[in-house]
């Protein structure tokens, strides 16, 4: 069951939703706010305008939700294109308008003939790749989504701060961590997830062939980062 896509269509069809909890591995249950999801661009936080200000040409917005952040690319002229895992999420988009909406999943996606010119992964979107291993894996899968000249745009997150009253993982990365969602009393599978640090994302970036400029930081341990191939 898409306990995700559930929670997403009773807010676009009779709001409000219900609460969302989400589990996780290493602290109690948080309720996430349904209608974050539903935003315009006078709500979103400055990281998220400025990765959209990044965009260019041929635009794969992955884990596109609703299509927030794609529709204002849309509004822009871009030809973006919303992905999502979710079938009730990419229904949504397009009754929202985006013209060009796809249910997939991007660890396993050949896209058909063009490439793209960027790859936007919005509200810590890369942690789909869900361990350090993964995001090396895409990170080499990727060089062949996009164009030469291409990008990789995405936030993700300093997790180091959550251990300070806990101890860190006996084994793995500490940003490595599992979540399930909870909606109407239903509980979904556990999915991994991985938020990385710069430090780390630059080395293995650098390993793969791909150079890292991060363009912004928060005062939340949140950075925006901007991946490109080295020539």
């Amino acid at each position: 069951m898409d306990i995700f896509g559930e929670a997403l269509k009773d807010q676009f069809i009779k709001p409000p939703a219900e609460t969302l909890w989400v589990h996780n591995s290493y602290d109690e249950p948080e309720e996430m706010p349904v209608d974050i999801y539903f935003r315009n661009e006078n709500e979103m936080p400055e990281l998220e305008l400025k990765a959209l200000d990044l965009c260019r040409g041929r635009v794969l917005d992955v884990g596109a939700g609703v299509g927030s952040h794609a529709l204002i690319l849309q509004k822009k002229g871009l030809d973006v294109t919303g992905m999502d895992i979710s079938a009730a999420a990419v229904t949504i988009m397009k009754q929202r308008g985006l013209k060009q909406a796809i249910e997939g999943n991007i660890l396993t996606y050949k896209p058909e003939g063009k490439k793209y010119d960027t790859l936007l992964f919005m509200m810590n979107g890369i942690g789909l790749t869900g361990s350090l291993p993964g995001l090396r894996s895409f990170l080499n899968q990727a060089k062949e989504l996009i164009n030469t000249d291409g990008q990789l745009v995405f936030d993700s997150s300093d997790l180091s701060y959550l251990y300070l009253e806990i101890p860190f993982p006996e084994s793995g990365y500490f940003g490595e961590v599992s979540f399930r969602y909870e909606y109407k009393s239903v509980k979904g599978n556990w999915f991994k997830w991985v938020y990385v640090d710069q430090k780390t994302l630059t080395d293995i970036a650098t390993q793969t062939g791909w150079r890292t400029e991060v363009i912004f930081e928060d005062e939340n341990d949140q950075y925006l980062a901007r991946l490109t191939l080295k020539v």
